[in-house]
């Protein structure tokens, strides 16, 4: 089955893996069948602060106004089956914790939860505060599937972008598709 994937990026540090993924979903395109992505403004400015660069435009992906309610993923209808918030800003999170649907990432990921689809949060702040873990305790506790940005290193990464790379393949493997990637325990 290829997947119908909604990937949000807000306006929390991280944009690398925002990058990553929008990369490596590129390069799986093949269990795919549509990729729509909704960036906040604050995304933007983020990207440009920490890339250096306004690649995001370059994908090949339909990207969707922070505020087109007409947005196919804005209606279960659409059968979008997967969606990641990458980085996920704690307001972000806070909002859909609370049904809170203002914008297109916090009515998408409304939609998913509802319908009982993957959503995937892949939260960026940190240290948590009470708030943020009673928030991600109640999104858990909908369906949906917190994923902290925390690296790990047991594949020895390199490069910034390699220890990057050890939190997006974990996304990518939540969200069901196959990978090349390192495995604990493999040859």
């Amino acid at each position: 089955m290829k997947r119908k994937i909604v990937i949000a990026v807000t306006g929390a540090s991280g944009a690398i893996y925002a990058k990553l993924l929008l990369d490596t979903l590129q390069k799986l395109d093949t269990q795919i069948a549509e990729i729509g992505v909704v960036m906040s403004d604050n995304a933007r400015q983020v990207w440009q602060l920490e890339l250096g660069n306004e690649a995001y435009n370059s994908y090949p992906f339909t990207f969707y106004d922070k505020n087109d309610f007409m947005a196919p993923f804005a209606s279960g209808s659409a059968k979008y089956d997967t969606m990641v918030i990458v980085p996920c800003s704690m307001g972000t999170l806070g909002r859909i914790a609370s049904g809170i649907s203002n914008d297109l990432t916090t009515r998408a990921a409304d939609v998913i939860l509802k319908e009982r689809r993957k959503l995937i949060l892949v939260a960026r702040d940190m240290p948590f505060s009470l708030i943020h873990i009673r928030n991600m305790q109640t999104i858990t506790e909908a369906g949906g599937i917190i994923c902290p940005a925390v690296p790990s290193f047991y594949s020895k990464p390199q490069t910034i972008e390699d220890v990057a790379f050890t939190v997006v393949n974990r996304i990518v493997d939540l969200i069901g598709l196959d990978n090349d990637t390192y495995r604990w325990g493999g040859k």
